[in-house]
């Protein structure tokens, strides 16, 4: 099982209605350098242009954008040549977006999904860690969120490489906690730790 980070950049806020402009994906390991990206031509007549500007000039650029079905079979096929293991799993800030995009040109061009029917959202790995439904985590980001998708990516997958070794050290902490907490219960000495 692996890790992906992917973005999506769209000119309108839904599949089917809207197109795709360009995609990236990270792959969640050490160097965080094993990268895919596509521009993809428009599906659709209708585009909101506030939303295509965010990542493409103009609809003239956008119309010269390379084949979705295309992208769609290298994308999966970059997926299954990097996945280890079961199946891959989808990771991005908001997949409420990005994945709505993937799974629909996925279906659309390929008939499946090979990242199934689901997929992660970081900010509630975080949220969860913290105890904090609304903690905020984009700080953690060391690559700058300029939408270029892979940027994005990558810049999430800095996040949540952070919120790991959050973790662990908060799991390592509970562990030295339960053995103090045991220490205690078994000596009947309460120790007090100081500098």
């Amino acid at each position: 099982m692996s890790y992906f980070f992917v973005d999506v950049e769209a000119d309108g806020p839904c599949p089917g209605l809207y197109s795709m402009v360009s995609f990236g994906a990270v792959k969640f390991d050490d160097d965080l350098k094993t990268t895919f990206y596509r521009e993809t031509f428009p599906i659709t007549n209708n585009y909101k242009l506030e939303a295509l500007q965010i990542s493409c000039p103009d609809r003239e650029t956008h119309e010269g954008y390379g084949d979705p079905h295309k992208a769609m079979i290298d994308f999966e096929q970059w997926i299954l040549n990097n996945n280890t293991g079961s199946r891959p799993i989808f990771m991005s800030d908001n997949p409420a977006f990005d994945w709505q995009w993937i799974n629909y040109y996925f279906h659309r061009y390929l008939g499946e999904n090979p990242f199934g029917y689901s997929a992660r959202r970081i900010g509630d790995v975080y949220c969860g860690a913290m105890g904090n439904m609304r903690a905020k985590w984009k700080h953690l980001r060391k690559t700058p969120h300029d939408h270029n998708p892979v940027n994005d990516a990558k810049g999430n997958a800095e996040a949540f490489r952070v919120m790991q070794e959050m973790m662990r050290e908060v799991k390592s902490f509970k562990k030295i906690q339960k053995h103090y907490n045991d220490l205690v219960k078994t000596s009947g000495v309460n120790f007090t730790i100081t500098k």
